[in-house]
């Protein structure tokens, strides 16, 4: 059988070493800083299994699930403090809710 018992998947999982791992918290252009809540395995209308990334908005809690692999939208690691810094001073009230978010979080203003 090509499917695996969820367990077997974890194990891929960690072999594999995915971008992101459960419990990062991250910046996806959609929902903003999120967490990462699982890495989980969805079936497709194919029903060919396709690992996922569960997502949780920490800005309003929304939910989405990402594929790891050819996501259209971007994930990436949260800015540095240093860049916080550079875009809370220049053009801040220009900058979209969630990047304010990130700003925000990242310099400490928000847990």
């Amino acid at each position: 059988s090509t499917l695996m018992r969820s367990s077997a998947a974890s194990d891929v999982y960690k072999r594999q070493g995915y971008m992101f791992q459960k419990k990062d918290i991250i910046y996806n252009e959609t929902i903003g800083v999120c967490q990462v809540t699982e890495v989980t395995k969805l079936v497709d209308k194919r029903g060919q299994p396709i690992m996922y990334y569960g997502l949780k908005s920490l800005q309003d809690g929304r939910t989405a699930y990402i594929p790891v692999e050819n996501h259209s939208v971007v994930l990436r690691n949260l800015i540095d403090t240093d860049t916080a810094v550079e875009r809370k001073n220049t053009g801040f009230k220009d900058r979209s809710r969630q990047e304010q978010y990130e700003i925000n979080y990242v310099l400490g203003g928000i847990k």
